[in-house]
């Protein structure tokens, strides 16, 4: 694949690791930080960095910034109506290629006359190293399929998470001051450098960007008709041809392309629940280490290029976004892939081919770079929503869930402290089924298929406990998306309510048969409920301690708490008595 006309020769002492390491090596931790630091010592007009908050390997997360006159401030930087670009790297360190390019990057946008003009409509907001903890991890073995670097960092943080299922639950230390800096800036782009894997093809880079269909619509239509051409087209012109990430169910990509759902748990899809468009860059993992970094540095250079080119563009969209956000009533919580839509993309692929394996003699999969092919193939590019709430006034939240409440404060929630007991009717949803995952995943054992049952009831609240409004200054998709428990990736998906899932009371059985005995004669309601489901179930009507743990759980001796989700939903209008 050619490169880019090359840039100006950096002078000896600006070389990066990788620039003087002969286009394999991956610059150390260590040697970033410094890099960047010897960056802003000696362009303090256009640099400023500062440490972000820790990690969980101890180091601080760092916060570069660029802009024009050194204004590393977000207030007057959008009095300025400038666009923010956040560009973040090194979430996975083993997929190093941002790392490299951004160094690069930075140093020509303040050392090249032509490019520092960039700058003028733009301030980029850059975390040069993301899990410090796992790039501090180098070997030089765990990315087996991977060509290059000759050491990198390591997926996993310094508590064994992969940070890009971290951005909601957050259980470390880097999202949380991650999510403390994206609180601050507000960017307008997001995007996080990756390497990936799978299928052999001829791009060096592929691309991930936010599912159009999740964005609110002036959003989507912008991404969709304006922004991702621009991109595709400044690729092309600087000879790099790209396509969208190639994800697929059949042999090989010919059976089609099926756009990559980012949930709020990835970074991309936590950044769309705030009107901000998340890219994942992903060079292809067999091509060489230095066109992965120079595709990497051409990808960046063109989004900057195209966000000051298209600012007024981008503004109206994110205002519009905002506006029917404010408006809308109903909102997504899952999605499916609709197969009855689909785009046409050119690829540019090798032909699949069989061969015997030499390890076990059977059939196995070979991509034949002697065969390389373009042709047209389906990408299936809209989602639909399988699952949707209305909006409610507010939610009420029980001032014991206090790790809840902090996770909220910190992505930009508001929580207002009732400061009186109150007794409200709110709804209240119970867990009627979900499936657990029989295995740990990401530290948690997480919830799907969640089904609720929503009752009105009138419930205590006291002194203290927790209100959250849904009014137009509050992140209301990040709010709706984390306190519904059916949403994907809910608070009550990764297991931060299980202690309801729990009864902690019951009876004895040989006790309980008379007390059950006498409230089926008392509530002829509740005997042909019982006699319905006998006659509709018969493993039911022949299980007699079955039968006799129905009656209890709809009685009036069943604890209140088991099965009811913690967080209500107040749907009056106005506010309620608080500080």
């Amino acid at each position: 694949m050619a490169l880019s006309p090359t840039p100006p020769a950096p002078a000896p002492e600006w070389r990066t690791p990788f620039e003087a390491g002969g286009g394999n090596t991956t610059a150390t931790y260590a040697e970033c930080v410094a890099y960047y630091q010897k960056l802003t010592a000696a362009y303090p007009k256009q640099l400023h960095m500062a440490e972000a908050g820790p990690t969980d390997s101890g180091q601080p997360l760092q916060e570069v910034v660029l802009s024009s006159d050194g204004d590393a401030d977000p207030t007057s930087t959008r009095q300025k109506n400038r666009r923010v670009l956040f560009i973040q790297n090194g979430i996975h360190p083993g997929e190093p290629e941002g790392i490299d390019a951004s160094m690069m990057l930075a140093r020509d946008l303040v050392q090249q006359p032509k490019l520092r003009k960039l700058l003028d409509g733009v301030t980029i907001v850059l975390v040069p190293v993301y899990n410090v903890d796992g790039m501090l991890n180098r070997n030089s073995t765990t990315r087996v399929n991977q060509n290059g670097p000759a050491a990198y960092g390591f997926r996993g943080n310094a508590r064994h998470l992969d940070l890009n299922r971290d951005y909601i639950k957050q259980d470390s230390r880097n999202a949380r001051s991650f999510a403390a800096l994206f609180q601050k800036w507000q960017p307008d782009i997001f995007v996080e450098t990756h390497t990936s894997n799978g299928a052999d093809y001829q791009y060096t880079m592929t691309l991930i960007a936010t599912q159009h269909s999740k964005l609110a619509p002036a959003l989507g239509a912008y991404l969709q008709g304006q922004l991702l051409p621009a991109l595709y087209r400044g690729m092309e012109k600087k000879k790099w041809p790209m396509t969208p990430y190639v994800d697929f169910e059949g042999q090989t990509p010919e059976s089609g392309l099926r756009a990559f759902l980012e949930t709020p748990r990835y970074s991309t899809g936590y950044a769309a629940l705030f009107n901000t468009i998340g890219f994942m860059p992903e060079t292809h993992m067999l091509k060489a280490f230095a066109p992965r970094v120079h595709s990497t540095y051409d990808f960046l250079q063109t989004m900057l290029e195209t966000v000051g080119q298209q600012s007024a563009a981008l503004a109206a969209a994110r205002a519009a976004a905002s506006t029917a956000l404010a408006a809308q009533t109903t909102f997504p919580l899952a999605w499916a892939l609709d197969e009855s839509q689909h785009e046409t993309v050119q690829f540019r692929g090798y032909e699949g081919k069989t061969k015997p394996s030499e390890v076990s003699g059977q059939p196995r999969l070979y991509y034949d770079r002697a065969a390389p092919y373009t042709r047209p193939v389906k990408h299936f590019n809209t989602y639909k929503a399988t699952t949707t709430a209305r909006r409610p006034n507010a939610y009420l939240i029980p001032q014991a869930w206090g790790e809840v409440a902090d996770i909220l404060r910190r992505n930009g929630a508001t929580l207002v402290p009732l400061k009186q007991d109150v007794t409200v009717p709110v709804e209240v949803y119970y867990l009627e089924d979900y499936k657990t995952s029989p295995r740990a995943y990401e530290g948690h054992y997480l919830h799907t298929q969640v089904k609720v049952r929503p009752v009105t009831e009138t419930v205590a609240y006291h002194k203290g406990d927790l209100l959250v409004y849904l009014n137009d200054k509050a992140p209301i998709r990040y709010l709706v998306e984390t306190l519904e428990p059916q949403a994907t990736d809910s608070f009550f998906a990764w297991g931060f309510f299980d202690s309801v899932l729990q009864q902690k009371e019951h009876f004895s059985d040989y006790v309980f048969e008379d007390l059950a005995a006498d409230l089926l004669r008392r509530d002829p309601q509740l005997r042909e409920r019982l006699e319905k489901l006998k006659k509709q179930d018969a493993a039911f009507a022949g299980n007699g301690a079955a039968q006799l743990e129905w009656v209890y759980l709809n009685s009036p001796h069943h604890e209140a708490g088991f099965n009811r989700y913690p967080v209500a939903r107040w749907l009056g209008e106005g506010t309620l008595p608080a500080k």
